[in-house]
This record gives C-alpha cells, sequence and structure tokens, in this order.
C-alpha cells in the first residue's frame, strides 16, 4: 500500500519542478504583466533604451569614467529618494525633503567649520536634526491630522528658513578640503581585488538567502524554484557584478559612496520585505482601515515613515555638501525636491500607496542621472533637460495609473 505522504511529497517536487522551468518562469511574468503587475520591468527597459540612444550620440556615454562619475552623482539625491519611496508607500508626499537635506548639511558644515565638533559628532547633529522634523511631522499627521501634503509644504517654507538662519551672513560654508567624508565622497574607491570579493560575496549571500526562502516553503508544503536554479541566478549574479566592477575599474572603481547607497537601498528592502514593520507599511499603504482594524498600529507606522523619510532627507544632505565640499544657500534647491520624488515615481512606487520597492530609488535615481548625463555630453541646454526629465515623470504615472486600473479590472473579473 502506498504510503499518501510519500505521494505529496511527489507531487509538492513535481510542483517544484514545474514552477522553476524558463515556460513556467515565463508564463507567470507574463500573467503579472497582463494583470498589471510591471514591476521594475518598464524602468529597466527605459533605462537600456536610454544607454542606447545617449551612446549612439556620443561614444564617451557609456565610457567607464562616465559610468562613475555617473554613480557617484546618483547616490546623494538617491539616497533622499529612498525615504520618498517609503513615504509613497503609505500614498503621503514630503515636499520637503530638499529643504530638510539643506538644513541638514547646514547644521553640519557650522558645527564643523565654525565651533569646531568632531566630524562624526557634526554628523550625528545633522542627522538628528531630520530625524526631528520627520518626528514632528508625523506627530502633526497623527495627532491632528494635517494633511502631509500641507504639512511638508509648510516645511519647504519653512526649513528654507531655518537653512538661511543657520548658514548666517555668509551664506557659504566651505568643508575643510582635508576632510574624511570629503575623501569618503568623491575620492575613496574599492581596489580590485576589494569588488571582485564583494561580488562572490553578493552571490553567495542571496543563495544563501534564497535556499534559506526554498527549504522554509518545501517544508510548509509550498511551491517554489529548485535549488538548482537560485544557484544558476548567483552565478549569473556574480559574473554580472564582476564584470561591472571590471569596467568600472578601467577608470576609477566602485566608489564607497555610491556602495554606501546601494547597500542602504538593499538594507532598507529587506526590512520592508522580510519584517513585520514592513509588512505592516505595505498594508496601512494598501488600505489603512483594513490595516487598523486587523491590529495594525496605524499611527506607529506613519510615525515611523515620516521620520525615516526625513531622516533619509538629512542624510543624502550630508552627503550632497561632501559631495560638493560646502554649503550654501541654494543646497537642497528646487532641483533636489524635483529629482528625488521624480526617481521613486519614475522608479515604480505606485503615488497611489501600498505598491513599490527601494529598488524604485536606484533605478528611477539612474534613469534621471542618465538623462542630465547624456544630455550635457550632446550639448543640450538646461531647459530641454527639464522639460525631458517631466515628459519621463508623466510617462510613468501614466504607466502606473493604468497598470492600477488593470489590476482593478483583473480583480474584478
Amino acid at each position: 500500500m502506498s504510503d499518501p505522504t510519500a505521494a505529496f511529497a511527489d507531487k509538492a517536487d513535481e510542483r517544484l519542478v514545474e514552477d522553476s522551468s524558463p515556460l513556467s518562469l515565463l508564463r507567470g511574468s507574463l500573467g503579472k504583466l497582463r494583470s498589471g503587475d510591471l514591476g521594475m520591468v518598464p524602468v529597466i527597459v527605459g533605462l537600456i533604451a536610454i544607454w542606447i540612444i545617449f551612446q549612439s550620440q556620443n561614444s564617451r556615454f557609456l565610457s567607464s569614467r562616465n559610468l562613475v562619475e555617473l554613480s557617484l552623482d546618483s547616490a546623494t539625491i538617491g539616497m533622499i529618494s529612498i525615504g520618498v519611496v517609503l513615504i509613497l508607500l503609505l500614498g503621503e508626499i514630503d515636499l520637503s525633503i530638499g529643504s530638510v537635506s539643506g538644513v541638514a548639511g547646514s547644521v553640519l558644515a557650522v558645527l564643523l567649520v565654525y565651533h569646531g565638533w568632531p566630524l562624526a559628532l557634526a554628523i550625528l547633529a545633522a542627522l538628528a536634526a531630520g530625524l526631528a522634523i520627520g518626528v514632528l511631522y508625523g506627530l502633526l499627521y497623527t495627532r491632528f491630522g494635517v494633511p502631509s501634503f500641507v504639512i511638508t509644504l509648510a516645511g519647504l517654507l519653512a526649513f528654507l528658513g531655518l537653512q538661511l538662519m543657520v548658514l548666517g551672513k555668509n551664506g557659504t560654508v566651505n568643508l575643510p578640503v582635508n576632510s574624511a567624508l570629503i575623501d569618503f565622497a568623491s575620492f575613496k574607491f574599492l581596489s580590485p581585488t576589494a569588488s571582485y570579493i564583494l561580488a562572490v560575496l553578493a552571490g553567495a549571500l542571496y543563495f544563501l538567502f534564497r535556499a534559506r526562502t526554498i527549504r522554509r516553503r518545501i517544508a510548509a508544503n509550498l511551491s517554489g524554484p529548485t535549488i538548482r536554479s537560485i544557484a544558476i541566478r548567483a552565478v549569473v549574479l556574480v559574473l554580472g557584478l564582476a564584470y561591472l566592477a571590471y569596467y568600472l575599474n578601467l577608470d576609477r572603481g566602485i566608489g564607497y559612496m555610491p556602495l554606501f547607497w546601494v547597500l542602504t537601498i538593499i538594507f532598507v528592502d529587506l526590512l520592508l520585505r522580510k519584517t513585520a514593520w514592513g509588512r505592516h507599511v505595505f498594508a496601512v499603504g494598501g488600505n489603512e482601515e483594513a490595516a487598523r482594524r486587523s491590529g495594525i498600529a496605524v499611527n506607529s507606522v506613519y510615525l515611523s515613515v515620516f521620520a525615516l523619510s526625513s531622516l533619509f532627507a538629512a542624510l543624502g544632505g550630508v552627503l550632497a555638501a561632501a559631495r560638493l565640499q560646502a554649503v550654501a544657500q541654494t543646497s537642497g534647491g528646487a532641483d533636489v525636491n524635483l529629482m528625488a520624488i521624480a526617481a521613486a515615481v519614475i522608479g515604480g512606487t505606485s503615488l497611489f500607496g501600498g505598491r513599490g520597492s527601494t529598488y524604485a530609488a536606484l533605478f528611477g535615481m539612474l534613469v534621471l542621472q542618465s538623462i542630465t548625463s547624456g544630455l550635457n555630453l550632446i550639448g543640450v541646454d538646461a531647459e530641454i533637460r527639464y522639460m525631458v526629465t517631466g515628459a519621463v515623470l508623466l510617462l510613468a504615472v501614466t504607466i502606473d495609473s493604468l497598470s492600477r486600473r488593470a489590476r482593478t479590472s483583473s480583480g474584478r473579473a
């Protein structure tokens, strides 16, 4: 007499093989696209198209030197965009991120240059200022019900004034040229050996995390990819990262600051996908009332996200000050708000809440910085860059609206 448990295990193994086959993966991907679950597909396709277009216009665009500069220039506002992704996941908005970054940079510069504070303490004070602003926003939103649009619009104006007050009559503060922060932002790069080790480590960690997930799914009698397919993906990841490291090493290599930005994105993505707090963020953004009835502390979620949004704005302001080696009255100006919010939206974060990924800050920022770099290389004026950026942003929002409509129609069907 056959063992029903063994028969069930055999069926589970069959499902594992079926789900990991290329045809099954393709069918699943096409099904998601038809239902409006576009994910990162539009921004990746757009990024590839942008690179092809600009490379055809100027062969220096994809040179190792230009790509290194592109990565360095992306990291500052890209760090701010991580916080924008978080706030958009709740269906809210923060219009003051530029002003908050300017305040944080000003606090850093004044404490470091005028008051002689140690670098570490000056950085902590700048980040604490951003965190305090975010907590204030969260309290105004949760305790008094003031819309986030109004709160952050008021903050944009108020903290712009505070920035001018902190900088004082001089208006510009130059950071010490021998500062370790400036070295970190512009002059520190991984050695070739370290970059290749990092590529192998990334592939190994990917394999270990995915294998752990597979074991849990098998233990719960759920289908999933096979270990073999995960191993193949890990090898492809290592080869891809190793080639990227090799190509960037033809110039200066992988900068400390872009690496810090990418690692921060990965860390926050893990928080969103692997922790109860992250699941609560998506739940509140998807349906606040349903989240409240399920026992989620909705106000705590809002407070934490507002605090993190301003914290990342402050961190971006510190990195921008280091990259520019100075803080001025124009630091954190209109361009910062435009680019940080646009990057999150272009990267695929929904304006309607509940859908998105921190990788939107990475790919969205690369799209915007690629447009800026490409247009500069072919000698196009700044006004055209704004027009192109606006068109790309409008296209991204339109795609988001259409995909949301497709998901709604699919759900009703």
